[in-house]
């Protein structure tokens, strides 16, 4: 999808084990144009900005694996508690997405 005049970009800094675990998952995202791609190049020295559509993605995936329990077995586990907490900003970012 092409970006309009009026589609705006929302940047978010994603780091450390948030950003290892997410891209783990880049496969889930086959579908998203581009957007795996981006992830796996994504280094975290930055700010990465997302469209809405991105986001919706990122929301959609980051919701999948977290309720896979072969994913994540362990609901106590660092890997697992750095993908809700990348969910919650997901969340977050769509929700001011949204209001505009």
């Amino acid at each position: 999808m092409k970006p309009g005049s009026k589609d705006r970009k929302y940047k978010i800094l994603i780091t450390g084990m948030e950003l290892e675990e997410l891209q783990k998952q880049t496969c889930h995202m086959a579908e998203a144009f581009g957007l795996d791609r981006r992830i796996e190049n994504y280094r975290g020295k930055r700010p990465i900005g997302f469209y809405r559509w991105d986001i919706d993605c990122l929301v959609d995936v980051v919701s999948y694996v977290l309720d896979d329990s072969e994913e994540y077995p362990d609901k106590k586990s660092k890997e697992y508690l750095a993908m809700k907490n990348l969910y919650e900003k997901f969340k977050k970012l769509e929700k001011e997405a949204y209001s505009e």
